[in-house]
């Protein structure tokens, strides 16, 4: 699980650092896909890698596997997803996951992907922001940072209990902000692609 959010972020203006919104937005996946797309029309031919981060054995931390899982079942071009319900990156194996990671031919540009714990108002909301992730800060765990952007979810309210409170946030919450992360993920990479003049359809 991802780092604690606090109640906003100081540039407000900075759409690299603080970009925001919330699943129940009726325009979620175009707003969403178009700041992935501005960050992505920075790749400049570098392999692409989404690392999904957290465990099928919590509701609440299932966000990162849901997510990759979701993304195995579609079409999605120019990247590679690690991390799924079958086959989780949790903490237990995340430093031998970036050990392989660093063991590739190609340095990638990794999206890492988790779930978080925050303030009663941001619960519902995703958010991207340029940097790595700080996995299992939220519970007081000591992993590496990773990813060069990083996307995170608000699952639940923060601040008491963690480890409960994970285990007892909504499904039906969880299951909404992957697809929509998945669905915004796809519309990015296919509008990246067909601006590099290589096709591709929604």
């Amino acid at each position: 699980m991802g780092f604690f959010f606090g109640k906003g972020f100081k540039k407000k203006n900075d759409w690299r650092r603080n970009f925001r919104i919330s699943c129940e937005d009726p325009l979620v996946v175009p707003k969403l896909t178009t700041i992935l797309c501005r960050h992505f029309q920075e790749l400049a031919g570098q392999p692409l890698l989404i690392l999904c981060i957290g465990t099928d054995r919590s509701t609440g931390d299932a966000l990162g596997p849901l997510t990759g899982t979701c993304l195995e079942k579609i079409v999605l071009p120019g990247a590679t997803v690690w991390g799924t319900l079958e086959e989780p990156v949790h903490a237990a194996n995340l430093k031998a996951t970036l050990k392989e990671i660093r063991g590739l031919p190609d340095t990638p540009f990794i999206v890492a992907l988790d779930a978080c714990l925050g303030p009663v108002e941001n619960v519902g909301t995703i958010a991207v922001s340029r940097g790595p992730l700080r996995p299992g800060a939220g519970v007081n765990k000591d992993l590496p940072p990773v990813g060069d952007l990083h996307i995170t979810g608000t699952v639940n309210v923060g601040g008491f209990m963690e480890y409960f409170v994970l285990q007892n946030t909504r499904l039906g919450l969880v299951h909404k902000m992957a697809v929509t992360i998945a669905r915004s993920l796809r519309r990015g990479l296919l509008q990246i692609q067909a601006a590099a003049g290589k096709g591709g359809e929604d």
